[in-house]
């Protein structure tokens, strides 16, 4: 069947429209589309500016808030140092006026001490001006009194003139010879009366002359005892050792109270002195100060007084090696100080200590033979002669003195009484005191143990310093040249140069009146005067 073409045409315009508006109604929908994913799209585009924007915005405000703190740090940084450069001017500034106003006050006080002393000054000058007056008036007196007295010396030698009968000439002639008659009276008296006293103190001057004769043939002996050697690597030492105008020596010798003998022996200086512990002194004291090099008068007072504290540690050490070589246990601490002070003594030319560790082992030896108690008996011979080291003097026997000395360190009875009784002072009370006094006895008596004129050259230069020691004004004293100087230094603010000389024969004539010895005795006093000050 045929279709017509009307109706393909009507078809094909109505299919045509339907396809039109689908074509229409799906391009509008597209087109929706499109428009919704722009319109996304430009929100999502829009966002994305946003956040960036938001980012940018939170990075310049970051970085500008970092400049800002760095900024605010600088200048904070700046300011401190500008406010502590500030504080330190000021504080300057302060200190500054701080000294200027300590300065004022220093001027106006000096201003005002001179000015005193103006005022004193011219006080003193009124003072002195009337006492020249008053000098003056006086010696206008004495003149006048003078021509006074000049005038009736006058009118009294014209009224014995004319009383006399005899002219002021003729009156001295026989004044003259009745003088001359008195005096050949009283000479002839004064010759008699010194010919007998001459006759009754002839023996006395024998004694002398024996006593002198004594000393020089027991001259090796006291030279053995009395003197050290300390030896010098060259002999330009000696330079140093004397000082200028010889300022060294004699601040040595002040200060040790020995004698520094420097003569032509090579390589040596000689020590003088009777104490050991004042050589001992002398000889470590001069080893120093020739080490050190520095040798003026304030270094040798430092070195001396820092050995003499060295020697006393030393007199403690030797006390201990010493009872502890011998065993003996439990001695007081002064006790040891007192043996180990034996080291430097000397009993008739035999030293202590040497003595009384021999007696100490006599004694342990005789008590062991004889059954008693041997340490006990080398305690009392150890202890025996201790009174002999007692550092005060003391009008009581050795003996006994050291029988107190060991009551009062509690020492056994047995060895205190030992002690006492070695020389008989006192009764023996137990078996261990004759003992000790046969060992005493036994050392002492050795061929060449002792030499009696040794220990009594020594006891008259102690007695000699003794008796200077005893006037006021003394500090010190040494006995020096084997007796036959005596140098004494005096106290300068209580002793005067008047007084000085004074003192010098005072002690002259009371060596003449109270001590016997031979020759004669130079006494020489020394006053220092010393000024000291201290720079703060």
């Amino acid at each position: 069947m045929d279709i017509p073409v009307w109706l393909t045409i009507l078809t094909t315009l109505v299919g045509g429209g339907i396809g039109i508006l689908i074509g229409r109604q799906m391009m509008a929908g597209v087109r929706a589309k499109h428009e919704k994913e722009a319109e996304e799209k430009a929100a999502s585009i829009l966002k994305n500016a946003e956040l960036q924007a938001e980012t940018i915005k939170k990075d310049r405000m970051l970085e500008a808030k970092e400049k800002y703190l760095k900024l605010k740090t600088e200048f904070e940084e700046t300011t401190n140092q500008k406010r502590n450069l500030l504080l330190q001017n000021e504080g300057k500034l302060k200190q500054r006026e701080q000294q200027l106003t300590q300065q004022a006050d220093q001027q106006r006080n000096r201003e005002n001490e001179l000015n005193q002393q103006r005022n004193e000054i011219g006080q003193q000058k009124n003072s002195l001006t009337q006492q020249i007056d008053a000098l003056n008036k006086r010696r206008e007196d004495v003149d006048r009194r003078q021509q006074e007295a000049d005038r009736m010396l006058a009118d009294q030698v014209a009224q014995l003139e004319k009383i006399a009968g005899l002219s002021a000439d003729q009156a001295r002639e026989q004044l003259i010879e009745t003088l001359k008659a008195e005096a050949e009276t009283r000479a002839s008296s004064y010759i008699k009366n010194i010919v007998e006293e001459a006759k009754l103190t002839a023996t006395k001057e024998a004694k002398k002359v024996v006593i002198e004769t004594i000393q020089r043939t027991a001259t090796e002996h006291a030279i053995e005892n009395c003197v050290s050697v300390f030896n010098i690597e060259s002999d330009d030492v000696k330079g140093k050792v004397i000082g200028r105008e010889g300022r060294n020596i004699r601040a040595l010798e002040a200060a040790t109270g020995v004698e520094i003998i420097v003569d032509d022996t090579p390589e040596a200086i000689i020590i003088s002195g009777f104490d050991p512990v004042r050589r001992e002194i002398a000889r470590l004291s001069l080893h120093r100060l020739v080490q050190d090099g520095r040798i003026h008068p304030a270094r040798i007072e430092e070195i001396v007084a820092k050995t003499r504290k060295n020697i006393e540690d030393e007199i403690v050490e030797i006390g201990e090696r010493t009872v502890i070589d011998l065993g003996i246990h439990g001695l007081h601490p002064e006790l040891i100080k007192m043996v180990g002070r034996m080291r430097f003594r000397s009993s008739y030319g035999q030293n202590l200590l040497q003595h009384s560790r021999e007696v100490a082992k006599l004694c342990a030896t005789m008590a062991a033979e004889l059954g008693l108690n041997a340490k006990l008996a080398k305690r009392a011979g150890l202890l025996h002669d201790i009174g002999k080291v007692w550092p005060e003097e003391a009008e009581l026997p050795h003996a006994i003195l050291g029988m107190e000395l060991a009551k009062k360190y509690k020492e056994n009875p047995e060895v205190i009484n030992a002690i006492g009784a070695h020389h008989d002072e006192i009764e023996m009370t137990s078996m261990i005191s004759p003992i000790v006094q046969v060992c005493d006895a036994v050392s002492g008596s050795r061929p060449g143990a002792r030499r009696e004129m040794m220990e009594s050259y020594i006891k008259r230069l102690k007695e000699l310093e003794e008796l200077a020691g005893n006037f006021p004004g003394v500090t010190k004293c040494y006995a020096i040249q084997a007796g036959r100087e005596l140098r004494i230094m005096v106290d300068a603010d209580h002793v005067s140069d008047e007084r000085a000389g004074v003192l010098s024969y005072e002690i002259s004539q009371k060596i003449e009146k109270e001590m016997q010895y031979p020759g004669q005795i130079k006494v020489t006093v020394i006053r220092e005067m010393r000024a000291v000050a201290y720079a703060k």
